[in-house]
């Protein structure tokens, strides 16, 4: 089993990495929140700790795939988070657009609202969720935030909540990804998410 990756970013994609580590180029899906944190590092050496899984479809033919994760924290967490009923491996991912320890408090505090404005993860599930790992999380709650440069961590905040607005506004997450890659290519530096916004709907008139 790979447990962990290390490599050269080569591609980011919507919803995977690809890393490359001679002789071979690994794809690894990512989590959106892990996404944000890979895009300054694209041409540098990375890290992530994986999981493999294997996916199947509706021909009953199953691929195996590799989920990687920043730390080894975070991936016990959505090892975990998999664990409730009717989630899942792809659920998850879908569901990740914010850090570990934010989850996990909300969780802990048992905050249905916060959960269920997870892409993917409606009031009922949220419930499911909260009565399954609620005396669970208590370690991943009190994560220690990633160390990164205080301008790196003001920008991954500003993208996440551009992210977060794009979906309350109607816009499915591969446009809302697709939307925010595309003003982040401008390199211009935005101090808040609505001077992001607004670059977006200035640059798709």
């Amino acid at each position: 089993m790979i447990t962990k990756i290390t490599g050269l970013l080569s591609a980011l994609h919507e919803e995977s990495a690809v890393l490359t580590a001679p002789p071979f180029d690994y794809e690894v899906l990512v989590p959106e929140y892990t996404r944000r944190h890979l895009q300054g590092d694209l041409g540098k050496t990375v890290s992530l700790h994986t999981i493999c899984t294997l996916d199947g479809n509706s021909q009953n033919k199953m691929t195996p795939r590799l989920i990687g994760f920043l730390t080894e924290a975070e991936r016990q967490f959505f090892e975990m988070f998999c664990s409730v009923d009717g989630v899942g491996t792809k659920k998850a991912l879908r569901a990740m657009i914010r850090p570990v320890k934010e989850v996990a408090e909300a969780i802990e505090e048992k905050d249905a609202k916060f959960l269920s404005s997870l892409p993917g993860i409606g009031p009922a599930m949220a419930d499911r969720i909260v009565a399954k790992l609620r005396r669970k999380v208590s370690r991943f709650a009190l994560l220690v935030a990633r160390t990164l440069p205080t301008e790196t961590e003001q920008r991954i905040d500003v993208v996440s909540e551009t992210f977060e607005a794009l979906l309350a506004l109607g816009h499915g997450e591969a446009d809302a990804r697709r939307l925010v890659d595309t003003v982040l290519q401008t390199k211009t530096k935005f101090k808040d998410s609505s001077e992001m916004i607004q670059a977006i709907y200035q640059n798709s008139r």
